[in-house]
């Protein structure tokens, strides 16, 4: 049995920004990783996609985007070796390939049990992430007989799906971009979608992510919401990590051939049942791009200076007069499903009384219990806690608390 001070479990942005945190306050730490360093971004994304966030945005302790295009977006492979980069230069004690099997409480704290040994510690930090596993409705298991069904994890590129019609579930970032692709690449495509954000990528001669950040809308706390956890389950804003394109939304998808359909409700007899709700998800999301951008505007009123583009709105969400509310996905015209109805985390590993009847974990502004604190969740501080962007601060309060805890004087 090893002991350290702290335990943190990830090393993905959350789990590096953490130990970079740890480090710059003489804590001793150790970073278990189940694979390799920024392991999800290696082995878990789709080949073409890039970061909703520009550039300038990858600001992780000590370690800011210095590049050549600051205005642009990272791949996959950009971003994993932006991590890697990131943890050699913080030097961060990541031990990869361990997995860890259980967390349980310890006289002196927590206990870790891992595939290379067990280890006990006073603080431990679980930065897994949020996209650990897809979420994949229960009426999946009602799907006919041969048609293939993926998820937002398992798809790597058209290239895998077989011949014939495709029915993407779920219209937010993931679902967007994945029925585009698929319909550029000469598949037929029908679009389920529920609730939705449509946003501009840019607006009014800038990124709709730079506005946001100085507006301060991602630096909004939990305590300044009336219901977090609605917050929480916000969807991704329907947007693509390109400025060659300024919508990626339901009206550019229908300008290219693809079906829009609405909720996927039910599958009866081989049949897929969608909701008539379609159009009263459209308004509200229109709806909230409008309440969005009258709230840029009114800040750029006074923090702008007026060589800034004019205010603009958009046209709104057209739909088909009378949109389909039933296909059969028995007689070969789908031949694949993909899921891209959100992740969540997997927390399965954790043997402690800290989750609520739906099993989702519980904790205030990322503390989970004495000594026991979670990083890396969608609002868990901030609006931005989950961005690359965002994870940084959280990480830098639990380290401070950490050090407060125990008793150590500030670097």
């Amino acid at each position: 049995m090893k002991r350290i001070d702290t335990i943190v479990i990830g090393a993905g942005q959350a789990g590096l920004a953490m130990s970079r945190c740890l480090s710059d306050r003489g804590i001793a730490h150790i970073v278990f990783e189940r694979g390799e360093i920024a392991n999800a971004w290696r082995h878990e994304r789709w080949d073409s996609l890039k970061l909703l966030t520009p550039n300038w945005q990858s600001r992780l302790p000590g370690f800011a985007y210095a590049g050549p295009d600051p205005d642009g977006f990272m791949s996959k492979d950009d971003l994993r070796d932006y991590l890697h980069s990131y943890a050699t230069a913080s030097k961060s004690p990541v031990e990869e390939r361990t997995e860890v099997r259980a967390v349980t409480a310890d006289a002196s704290g927590y206990r870790v049990a891992t595939s290379g040994g067990d280890w006990t510690c006073s603080s431990l930090v679980i930065a897994t992430g949020a996209c650990s596993a897809a979420n994949i409705p229960g009426l999946a298991t009602e799907m006919p007989v041969g048609i293939s069904q993926l998820t937002g994890l398992d798809y790597r590129s058209p290239d895998q799906l077989v011949p014939g019609g495709v029915l993407v579930v779920g219209a937010s970032a993931t679902g967007v971009q994945l029925a585009a692709e698929i319909r550029a690449a000469g598949h037929e495509v029908f679009l389920s979608a529920g609730e939705h954000i449509r946003v501009p990528r840019t607006y009014r001669g800038k990124d709709i992510q730079w506005w946001m950040d100085r507006a301060g809308i991602h630096a909004t706390r939990t305590e300044e919401v009336d219901d977090i956890g609605r917050a929480r389950r916000v969807p991704s804003l329907q947007l693509v990590g390109s400025t060659a394109q300024r919508f990626c939304d339901l009206n550019m998808l229908a300008s290219r051939g693809v079906e829009i359909v609405g909720r996927l409700s039910a599958v009866r007899d081989g049949i897929a049942l969608f909701s008539g709700g379609l159009s009263n998800h459209c308004a509200l999301s229109d709806l909230k791009m409008n309440r969005l951008l009258d709230t840029l505007d009114a800040w750029g009123e006074t923090n702008v200076s007026r060589d800034i583009g004019a205010p603009e709105r958009f046209a709104p969400t057209v739909l088909s007069t009378a949109p389909r509310l039933s296909l059969d996905l028995s007689r070969g015209r789908i031949r694949t499903i993909i899921w891209a109805t959100g992740f969540r985390p997997d927390f399965s590993w954790i043997d402690l009384p800290v989750f609520d009847r739906k099993g989702t974990l519980i904790h205030d502004n990322g503390h989970v219990a004495a000594g026991l604190f979670v990083l890396g969740l969608p609002f868990m501080r901030r609006r931005n806690s989950a961005l690359l962007d965002g994870v940084g601060r959280d990480a830098e309060a639990l380290a401070d608390h950490i050090q407060r805890k125990d008793g150590r004087a500030a670097a």
